[in-house]
C-alpha cells in the first residue's frame, strides 16, 4: 500500500498498481547506483593511470635535472 498526501488529501494505491510502482522506484534506484559505481570506478582507473604514467615521469626529471644541473 502507497499513501501520498497531496494538499492534505491521502491517496491510496493498493494492488497491482503498488506493486508496480514499488518495482519501477526499485529498478530506478538499482540503475542510478550502478551508474554512479560505473562512474567512480572510472574516475578511479583514470586517476590511477594518470598516476602510474605522471610519477615516474616526474622522478626521472627530477633525475636528469639533478645529473644535469651539477656543472659547477
Amino acid at each position: 500500500m502507497i499513501v501520498i498526501n497531496r494538499d492534505g488529501q491521502p491517496t491510496v494505491i493498493t494492488g497491482w498498481r503498488a506493486w508496480l510502482i514499488g518495482a519501477v522506484a526499485f529498478v530506478a534506484s538499482v540503475l542510478l547506483f550502478a551508474v554512479i559505481a560505473f562512474v567512480m570506478l572510472g574516475v578511479a582507473v583514470t586517476i590511477g593511470a594518470v598516476l602510474l604514467i605522471v610519477v615516474p615521469a616526474a622522478i626521472l626529471m627530477a633525475f636528469l635535472a639533478s645529473v644535469l644541473g651539477r656543472k659547477a
